[in-house]
């Protein structure tokens, strides 16, 4: 994979983990802090990485599709 590719998808990943991490803790983050760390990373881990990899990546994808076609192919 080319570097600018690279760097593109490490972006599109980043602006959905970005909110969906701040928006979970923030939700949730003060009825998980007597949780353990371990735990509370799993739970996070455990809800994020779906959400991310099945839902908000491809919804990127489309905005980016709409927005620039060229942007993200090869």
């Amino acid at each position: 994979m080319k570097t600018k590719m690279r760097l593109i998808a490490s972006l599109k990943i980043w602006v959905v983990i970005y909110p969906s991490i701040t928006f979970f803790l923030y939700l949730f983050g003060e009825a998980m802090a007597t949780i353990p760390l371990y735990q509370r990373t799993f739970i996070l881990t455990i809800s994020l990485v779906p959400w991310i990899v099945f839902l908000g990546v491809p919804f990127v994808d489309l905005i980016l599709d709409k927005i620039r076609p060229d942007v993200g192919k090869k």
